[in-house]
């Protein structure tokens, strides 16, 4: 027997099992770690009664899915996991979730809600089901590794005027929040965040965030210009969560710097591999920048997207 109910966040270890079931499936191993499913439970503007449902049955949580806004009110973000054998529950969240995308444009003025999910480019979700209910590919990423080590990965010399300092106080941190709303402007599907939102969003205020592992850039002759941000806290790997370089000052070599900075940071802590994800179709070049430093696709995930009015 198939029962749907909101997902609370006792239910976070069984949500990491079938999300990495599914990693296992598609990627052919797990890559979820349960203390990122917990910190998006507990994320404070994520209201779990309305927007998330579990499917379960027989007991078993079979498929998963959630929604969050993260600014304009028409455009809705959502996950969606499903076992394979379960397309049927999959389908039934998929449908609770567009209803309630809709509903909460609606709450917040808008006419239309325009809905985003980031699925694997060869999913457990049956895409025939998503291509039917009116769902498209609209962005492809990938998540790119590297190989470090202690040996290969030493720290590089700067860019001439070009220095780098951590996150160390608060007004540094404010600084990083700048720099990147500034950097990733221009970007696909980019939503302005303030400070606050943004520390709830990569989990700063649950103190999930080493601050020494994200480095601001400073240019002699023009004042703070990049920011990296990274984290340790994955098991697979090392992580650059955002790196951002200012529009006026990309080309100077400032992010190849920072990407060799963070390789030689996570060799020296004992990781060999660094991780991060990339916008195929970034227009600031960030791909071809992460494969001429040794960078390469583990795999691809697609953004589907659906307008509902």
């Amino acid at each position: 027997m198939l029962t749907v109910r909101p997902a609370g966040p006792s239910d976070a270890a069984d949500i990491c099992g079938l999300m990495n079931a599914i990693d296992v499936i598609e990627l052919g191993h797990p890559e979820t770690d349960l203390g990122e499913v917990e910190s998006d439970l507990l994320h404070p503007e994520m209201d779990l009664a309305r927007d998330s449902w579990l499917a379960l049955e027989d007991g078993k949580v079979v498929a998963y899915a959630c929604l969050w806004c993260d600014g304009d009110p028409e455009r809705i973000d959502s996950d969606h996991y499903v076992l394979p054998d379960h397309q049927a529950a999959g389908e039934r969240l998929l449908a609770l979730l567009e209803a309630r995308a809709l509903e909460r444009a609606r709450e917040g003025g808008a006419g239309r809600a325009v809905v985003h999910l980031q699925l694997n480019s060869a999913p457990t979700t049956d895409t025939a089901v998503l291509a039917g209910r009116g769902w498209r590919t609209v962005r492809r990423y990938y998540v790119m590794t590297r190989a470090v080590s202690r040996t290969a990965d030493l720290p590089p010399a700067p860019p001439e005027g070009l220095a780098l300092r951590d996150c160390t106080d608060e007004a540094d941190r404010r600084v990083a929040h700048a720099l990147l709303m500034e950097s990733f402007a221009d970007h696909f599907d980019h939503q302005p965040r303030t400070y606050e939102q943004w520390l709830a969003d990569i989990g700063a205020v649950r103190g999930e965030v080493d601050w020494s592992l994200v480095w601001i850039a400073r240019l002699a002759d023009r004042g703070d210009v990049a920011v990296c941000i990274s984290r340790d806290n994955r098991a697979a790997m090392g992580w650059v969560r955002s790196l951002g370089v200012r529009k006026d000052v990309r080309g100077r070599g400032i992010g190849g710097h920072l990407l060799r900075h963070a390789f030689a940071v996570y060799a020296a802590r004992g990781r060999d591999t660094l991780g991060l994800g990339v916008d195929t179709q970034n227009a600031s070049g960030a791909l071809a920048l992460y494969e001429a430093h040794g960078m390469s696709a583990r795999y691809s995930v697609d953004t589907w997207e659906v307008t509902l009015s």
